[in-house]
């Protein structure tokens, strides 16, 4: 017991709420980056979004006394996940939701977890456990359940199968991203300033990409995008990665990118609250394996 009198969570509590946390706004961002497309070109704004993150918490490292000054194997790797994870990743998430319903990159995006066991099992030599790999197919087939009306109904033109092109390509650049992550975690670089530096880095790489292909840096100046960017940003970006990447160093990488698996039903309640979609009891189904997978990941312990 504390002096309070209260117990201290335990390290599967802590984790469970920052999953929970982590689901919560990222099963909302789905809703603002649609605010995000439309005039503006969506490199531009990933720059706006990625680059006032890193602005705020290289401030946040000033204030708070972080240290912000890295080693040169830090900035490699932080070079690594910014290009995958804050570039790449995100300029092919934007454009995919500019071809196809958000529900079908959700599904995509589901299999991050399994993706992630599959990089550390095989380039880090990272042994899970067996209930690991269950939770995780889990959650695939549970977002699978969720969208699967959506993905039904959905005319998949030639556009259509682009945006999926795009979706698979965003995934596994994340699964890329969270390597060199992990990479800057073996470094000894602690996880805000190293997050500052990768998004710094990406925004960066974005900035160089589109001067050579003549992106337009157009601004919105709208109560929509100014709104939508403001959270994409601070809470999307700046709250949301770093309980992420605090979350994969205490307890791995398959276990935070599960939250992958539960923004979709996030994405649904919504859906449901401003939009006035109605699901049925397949919805509740896929729910249903998607909680029990992420019971299962926060039962297993650490990949060895």
């Amino acid at each position: 017991m504390t002096l309070s009198g209260f117990r201290r969570p335990s390290a599967g509590v802590l984790a469970l709420l920052g999953v929970g946390v982590c689901a919560v706004i990222w099963g909302t961002t789905w809703f603002a980056i649609t605010l995000q497309l439309g005039t503006v070109d969506p490199i531009a704004s990933v720059v706006w979004r990625f680059g006032l993150a890193a602005i705020v918490l290289f401030a946040g490292c000033l204030v708070t006394g972080r240290k912000i000054r890295l080693t040169r194997a830090q900035h490699l790797a932080a070079l690594g996940q910014g290009a995958f994870v804050f570039a790449l990743s995100y300029a092919f998430v934007y454009a995919s939701e500019q071809r196809v319903a958000s529900a079908i990159v959700a599904v995509i995006f589901a299999a991050l977890a399994f993706l992630n066991l599959v990089l550390f099992r095989v380039v880090a030599g990272q042994k899970a456990a067996r209930v690991a790999w269950a939770g995780a197919c889990l959650g695939l087939l549970g977002v699978a359940v969720l969208s699967a009306s959506e993905i039904v109904g959905a005319h998949l033109g030639t556009a259509a199968l682009i945006g999926i092109g795009f979706a698979i390509i965003a995934v596994t650049s994340s699964t890329v991203g969270n390597y060199f992550a992990w990479r800057g975690q073996i470094a000894g670089a602690a996880v805000i300033p190293a997050t500052a530096w990768a998004m710094a880095y990406g925004t960066g790489l974005l900035v160089l990409y589109g001067l050579a292909t003549g992106v337009h840096w157009r601004f919105e100046p709208t109560a929509a995008y100014l709104g939508s960017l403001l959270y994409l940003s601070i809470f999307g970006s700046v709250i949301a990665f770093v309980i992420y990447f605090t979350l994969a160093r205490s307890r791995g990488y398959a276990l935070a990118s599960y939250i992958s698996a539960l923004t979709p039903p996030i994405a649904m309640l919504v859906s449901v609250l401003f939009e006035g979609a109605h699901f049925g009891w397949p919805a509740l189904a896929g729910l249903a394996l998607v909680l029990s997978g992420q019971a299962l990941l926060i039962r297993a312990p650490r990949p060895s």
